[in-house]
């Protein structure tokens, strides 16, 4: 799996404040697996004892409403950590993880992490602003959710997810969601969410090729998201 100080985690998350006797101490505690797109990284309501470090692929952290409908929170990539919210507040995990394609990703256990924290103080900063900003990130998402209209959500998300994650070859977006984890991510019913992406290819802003989407008209989405 390769050594953790060249890993794009370390890059990318609080473990960069991590010198390097602290990052072998980590390579030495690891266990690295292939998740498969579809199965779990853990899900809700489970005891973690640890963190995640996606290493390569996406997934979608969601939430089950009491209907019974998966309500996703946010898609995370690759270079982010997962689990650092409960390991702290010492409780079960909030949400579950699912994987979107096949993934990469290490398990490191609680109490190597927690020994960090005793005494690498940018490491422990660095977590707290990680939170920080998922919570920054929940409150801009429910305004978003109270106050624009489907229609503005939809084209932030699909601008969203072309910025964050990027293209094929082909010019299609990379991160193949189903309709249904579409209309999750917008809150809204599958049907209306179908309805609205027809209209949008219509009018020639994106264009759907079978389950792919492409975005032919970024101005007008981002005049669209506003």
């Amino acid at each position: 799996m390769g050594k953790c100080e060249q890993c794009i985690v370390r890059e990318f998350s609080s473990l960069k404040a991590l010198n390097k006797e602290e990052l072998l101490k980590i390579a030495s505690c690891k266990t690295s697996y292939t998740i498969k797109k579809g199965e779990p990284i853990f899900e809700e309501g489970e005891i973690t004892n640890g963190i995640y470090c996606v290493k390569d692929g996406v997934c979608k952290l969601s939430k089950l409403s009491q209907n019974g409908k998966d309500q996703i929170v946010k898609l995370v990539k690759p270079g982010e950590l997962l689990g650092q919210r409960s390991m702290i507040s010492d409780e079960p995990t909030n949400l579950s993880a699912i994987a979107l394609e096949d993934m990469q990703v290490c398990f490191i256990p609680k109490s190597e992490i927690l020994a960090f924290f005793n005494n690498n103080n940018q490491f422990s900063m660095n977590v707290m602003r990680t939170i920080c900003s998922d919570l920054k990130e929940a409150d801009d998402h429910m305004v978003s959710m109270a106050q624009k209209s489907v229609k503005e959500r939809l084209a932030e998300t699909l601008l969203y997810l072309h910025d964050t994650f990027g293209v094929n070859a082909d010019g299609t977006l990379k991160i193949q969601l189903s309709r249904e984890e579409l209309s999750s991510i917008i809150g809204t019913a599958t049907e209306s969410c179908i309805r609205l992406l027809s209209d949008f290819n219509k009018s020639g802003v994106i264009t759907l090729t079978g389950k792919k989407i492409s975005l032919k008209d970024k101005n007008q989405l981002r005049k669209m998201a506003e």
